[in-house]
């Protein structure tokens, strides 16, 4: 598809009211349903390979390959034969001495790809190792130059920002897309951890789409990667945002959804299912703003946490209220402070791990939220009567 082709397309569905969503992808598979469910174009990126062969996103910026050639494989193989109709985005390791810039973007585009994005990026190096880089003449504006010759070349352009000044230098070399890059999709992130962790991303993409709307008003803008992984992350980054037009996912479309699903289909073989994390985050970003209980927020938040840490005032700061108000409030409709619920609840949780799971004693502790043996098993008889090893013998006794 030409480069007006694609804009037209993309900006036809802003008026429509919808978002943009691209599909960073290694496999065949992945662009065929992500193409069916409606995405707007796909990113042939070396990390997605990688993600195929059970690697992180990471592996996609060490040396372990020509990323290029990787591309080039898999991509004109496995992708451009199968699907058709949608923008097929070339991910350009701009910083490779092996090729030849201005004459491998031509060949790009006679393969059959509409345009490119610069990846892997030496933006997501910093530190002693980013600074040689940019020393010896690898540093991001060989991507900057590498999108100003595929505009020129009249290819569609996606550029990966990670602050203003860069977001700058890619409008300037004439980018079609800018997308606030937060950083490698990241995982474990639970709770009120992550809604610290998506306001911080939510302010960095602002003051890069900010230097955007200076620069050149009706660019299209998105996000990819960091704490945004699932469609309540995404939601949360549009609320109250104007300038955010939509989402570019890897990870968040053939890692996670792979991982949970496997995972949890082979669990509940093994043990009864717990709350999702998505259902509990829709009540975390959206339920508390709109009069949620709180107290009933703070129960629900220890039964889907308990196995993790968890601050008080973590919690007073994502319901929006007083750290003394929610311990009082909670205190008066429980019968019992914070501290004391969350303890008994995390001794219940042991004593049903031991009458249901066969299980070594000093692999109790860390299932509900202990990292020292002998402080849970203080804790376990001061609620239980006895130690969890005589807990357990009454159990075999009995059975």
């Amino acid at each position: 598809m030409s480069r007006e082709q694609i804009l037209d397309e993309l900006r036809s569905q802003l008026e429509l009211g919808n978002h943009i969503i691209g599909v960073a992808t290694g496999a065949g598979i992945t662009a065929k349903y992500a193409k069916q469910g409606g995405a707007d174009f796909l990113l042939m990126l070396n990390s997605g390979k990688f993600r195929q062969m059970g690697r992180s996103s990471l592996a996609g910026i060490l040396p372990f390959c020509n990323s290029n050639d990787m591309v080039m494989d898999f991509a004109s193989r496995e992708i451009i034969p199968l699907v058709r109709d949608i923008p097929i985005i070339f991910g350009l390791n701009a910083t490779d001495p092996t090729k030849d810039m201005e004459s491998y973007i031509c060949e790009i585009k006679n393969k059959g790809f509409s345009g490119i994005n610069n990846y892997p990026t030496v933006g997501l190096i910093d530190g002693q190792f980013g600074e040689a880089l940019e020393e010896e003449g690898n540093g991001y504006l060989l991507e900057v130059e590498a999108i100003r010759i595929a505009h020129e070349k009249d290819l569609f352009t996606i550029a990966f920002v990670f602050d203003e000044i860069q977001a700058a230098q890619m409008i300037e070399a004439g980018a079609d897309i800018i997308c606030a890059h937060l950083g490698l999709t990241e995982g474990g992130l639970l709770g009120a951890k992550k809604v610290f962790s998506l306001e911080a991303a939510k302010a960095k993409a602002d003051k890069i789409f900010n230097t955007c709307n200076e620069l050149k008003p009706d660019l299209i803008k998105l996000v990819y990667g960091g704490p945004v992984k699932t469609p309540i992350d995404v939601q949360y980054m549009y609320s109250n945002n104007q300038n955010l037009m939509g989402y570019i996912g890897g990870s968040a479309f053939e890692r996670i959804p792979s991982e949970k699903s496997i995972t949890n289909i082979t669990k509940a073989f093994k043990v009864s299912g717990t709350l999702d994390e998505d259902d509990f985050m829709v009540k975390m970003l959206d339920g508390i703003t709109k009069h949620y209980d709180y107290v009933e927020f703070v129960k629900e938040y220890i039964a889907q946490n308990y196995r993790n840490e968890i601050l008080f005032a973590d919690l007073a700061k994502v319901a929006h209220v007083s750290r003394s108000y929610l311990s009082s409030l909670f205190t008066k409709k429980v019968g019992c402070s914070f501290q004391t619920y969350l303890v008994q609840f995390r001794m219940d949780k042991a004593a049903e791990i031991l009458h249901r799971d066969h299980i070594q004693l000093s692999e109790l502790a860390p299932l509900v939220g202990y990292q020292d043996y002998a402080q849970f098993s203080k804790m376990f008889k001061k609620y239980k009567g006895y130690s969890p090893k005589q807990y357990k013998s009454n159990i075999n006794t009995k059975t």
